[in-house]
Order: C-alpha cells, then structure tokens, then sequence
C-alpha cells in the first residue's frame, strides 16, 4: 500500500546512501534507528561516485530499506533512478534539474500513484515546477553550504533565499542543503514545511536528539 503524499511527510526528512555512512554503520540500521526517532520521509539517494551501488546490488539494498519504510508506513522515495522507482513501486521519485527531464518522469509514471518531488533553487525553477500537477513538492537549496554532496549547487542566499522561493512557490517546500543542528532554528518563519537533511542524521552520535530537534523547528 503507497503512501499518499501530504506535506507533512517533509517535516523531517532523512536523505542517505552508502557513501553517507560512518564508522560501523550499515544503512538499514541507520534507517532503523532514524525511523524509531520520529522521521517523516525516507529518500534513498545513492551517488557516492565511483563506489556507489548500481545494478542488484542496489536494488537488493533499496528493497530492505522500503520494507523498513512500509512497516513504519513512511514514504520511501528514491532519488534519480526513475527505472528502480517504477520496478520496485515507489512511494516517490525525486528529481533534480540536471536528472531526467521532469516531462519524462510525469509521462512515465502517468498510471502509477507515485508523487514527484523535484529540486528547484531559482524563482524560475520554482514558477516552471508550478506548471506541473504531478510534482507533490519542492526541494530547494542548498539553504547553508554543505559538503554532503559533491554536486551540490551554490548555497542559494541562506534563509532569505528559501523564504523567497517558498514565496513563489504553488507546491509545498523542503528546505535542503547543510542543514545542521547549530543552524537549523535559522528555518523558523521561513514558510517550509520541512527539512531534509544528510549529514544531521547519518553523522549524528544521537539520532534521537537530532531528529527531535529538526521536529521542534518544524
């Protein structure tokens, strides 16, 4: 049974892939424990380089990982493999600007229940995104500079620049992009409806604190 999306599935949204693990950690274990802590959303991003998964390795991860999500009834979401997406029957797809072209997703999952979220960081970005029924939100930044993701665009101007997007914007907004536990009270009254974070989870020596603190911004 899909989750259907509802904007405060962003509140606290954990996005992670093998290259964002540290010490002994496995991901279904850091899962488990983001899970028991309270996060919204799950988003399987795996684009570690040349040591990423690919093939049935990485399928064989993501199935264990949407069964944790489907258990706990969140949404799995799976970042720019549309293919996997569509084979493994995700609750979502997220897409960026330099991914498949937002066309070819909508067209593609024209029957399927899965919702849309895609990466907009200009107020451009976010009127065309506008033009789109099937995108269920927005993921806009980075809000702070961020070493999570060798791809990461410029940071977008901070909170004032989120605010601003948030204003344009028709579609509920996830804030994203080095978001940490020193920062993040930055987001109030920013209009977001969430954040989606990396490093605040996946490097977190207490995943309980941390994610009680990105609920209590939100």
């Amino acid at each position: 049974m899909s989750v259907t999306f509802e904007p405060g599935l962003l509140r606290a949204y954990f996005v992670a892939g093998t290259q964002d693990l540290t010490g002994l950690r496995d991901l279904p274990s850091l899962l488990d424990e983001a899970i028991e802590a309270g996060i919204t959303a799950f988003q399987f991003r795996e684009k570690g380089g040349p040591n990423a998964l690919t093939g049935v390795a990485k399928r064989e991860l993501a199935e264990i990982l949407q069964k944790r999500c489907l258990k706990a009834n969140i949404p799995f979401i799976i970042d720019d493999d549309l293919d996997l997406a569509l084979e493994l029957n995700a609750d979502g797809i997220h897409v960026g600007q330099k991914d498949d072209k937002i066309e070819t997703v909508v067209e593609r999952i024209s029957v399927r229940q899965m919702f849309v979220g895609l990466s907009a960081n200009t107020v451009e970005q976010v009127e065309a995104a506008n033009q789109f029924d099937r995108v269920a939100y927005i993921g806009s930044g980075p809000i702070f500079p961020t070493q999570s993701k060798d791809d990461a665009d410029p940071a977008i101007g901070g909170v004032a620049g989120l605010t601003d997007l948030v204003k344009v914007s028709k579609k509920p907004v996830v804030a994203i992009g080095g978001i940490a536990e020193n920062n993040i009270d930055q987001l109030r009254g920013s209009g977001a409806d969430g954040a989606a974070v990396i490093s605040m989870i996946s490097k977190s020596e207490n995943v309980d604190k941390s994610v009680s603190i990105i609920k209590e911004v939100f």
